[in-house]
């Protein structure tokens, strides 16, 4: 459930359409000002998204923290170098936390024991992160394995990714019993700094954004990232969501709210300005996959499993397949959604195609 999607590339893009203000990150162990009381830090991560970004952001007198990284021994390291190091001293007033996914959130309650102070997020994050990622059988139960096998994976590839391939989801410390709701529309002050608390979708639900009109700058979390789509996928439990056409719809809130020389400071990748060309260039990606699905199915109706290599070319691992079979699946609801496609029963299996 990470930022794993893929990565989209255009001529527009290439000539620059995007502006990258801090065209390097900061090193392991160190901090960067990315705006007056606001910096910016990187944690890495054991997976092929190889770090999260993490903003600090002035608040009373200390510091609340915005994003964790996951529960794993590499990831506390780095945060007890930045302890020790340039944010010796600090004082942390509380813990932000944009999405469940174990990379935002897995020591969120690591942080709030350690300095004492309480976690802000939304409901769908913090009972999400309890559902999901706290409860580790979750993802072994029959229905999750009846689901994949549904839309057409082999016994084998089923039990494997239901096994192995949501490990990661468990890579999270226990949360407080307590949290702060973040809500759109609110307003959330930081020190002497206004932020709208702004929610996209798609990605996770009720991302929480967090944008200051004073300062032109939008802390994106996972919903809009440089050079790669974040991860959009349909799971076992609302098996006909449309989690892309959430996200679409997401984008073009962005486009339409925001003014195009924002200052993204997204979760992952270098922060950057383009917001409305980042917004139209990501739901043009989208649009060329759900073209080369429908080029696929008019050969003839395809599983969602038979789909996913037209999408992923490259080998992929348990882990990864578990998110290559949930992105392809959001690309053929959304086209069932559009009427672009159907869903027919064959073999004991749904197939997408044509009517």
């Amino acid at each position: 459930m990470r930022a794993t999607g893929t990565e989209t590339t255009g001529a527009a893009q290439a000539a620059g359409a995007l502006h990258f203000p801090f065209p390097e990150p900061p090193a392991p162990g160190e901090v960067r000002e990315v705006a007056p009381g606001i910096v910016w830090a990187r944690i890495p991560l054991p997976f092929r998204l190889n770090h999260v970004n993490v903003y600090l952001i002035e608040d009373d007198g200390g510091w609340a923290i915005l994003d964790t990284g996951i529960a794993h021994a590499g990831t506390r390291a780095a945060w007890e170098a930045l302890f020790a190091g340039p944010l010796s001293g600090w004082r942390i007033t509380k813990v932000i936390v944009t999405h469940y996914h174990p990379d935002h959130i897995g020591l969120a309650g690591w942080l709030c024991e350690r300095f004492g102070v309480p976690l802000l997020t939304s409901q769908t994050g913090y009972l999400g992160c309890i559902n999901i990622s706290l409860d580790p059988g979750a993802f072994e139960a029959q229905h999750y394995h009846d689901f994949y096998r549904r839309h057409g994976m082999s016994l084998e590839t089923a039990t494997l990714v239901a096994t192995q391939g949501h490990a990661y989801l468990g890579m999270v410390t226990p949360l407080p019993p307590t949290f702060r709701r973040l809500v759109a529309g609110d307003r959330l002050v930081l020190g002497g700094r206004a932020f709208d608390v702004l929610s996209g979708d798609g990605h996770a639900p009720e991302q929480i954004m967090l944008y200051s009109p004073r300062d032109g700058l939008l802390l994106a979390a996972d919903q809009v990232i440089a050079k790669i789509s974040p991860n959009v996928s349909v799971w076992a439990v609302e098996p006909e969501g449309d989690p892309l056409g959430l996200y679409l719809r997401s984008l073009a809130a962005l486009e339409r709210d925001l003014p195009a020389g924002t200052l993204v400071l997204p979760g992952h990748q270098l922060p950057f300005v383009g917001l409305h060309h980042r917004c139209r260039e990501l739901a043009a990606h989208h649009r060329d996959r759900c073209d080369l699905i429908a080029d696929a199915c008019r050969g003839g109706a395809r599983t969602v499993a038979e789909l996913v290599p037209v999408l992923f070319t490259r080998e992929l691992d348990p882990h990864q397949l578990s998110f290559a079979f949930s992105e392809t699946h959001a690309h053929v609801n959304r086209m069932i959604a559009s009427g672009v496609l159907v869903w027919l029963e064959e073999e004991g299996m749904l197939k997408a195609g044509f009517a």
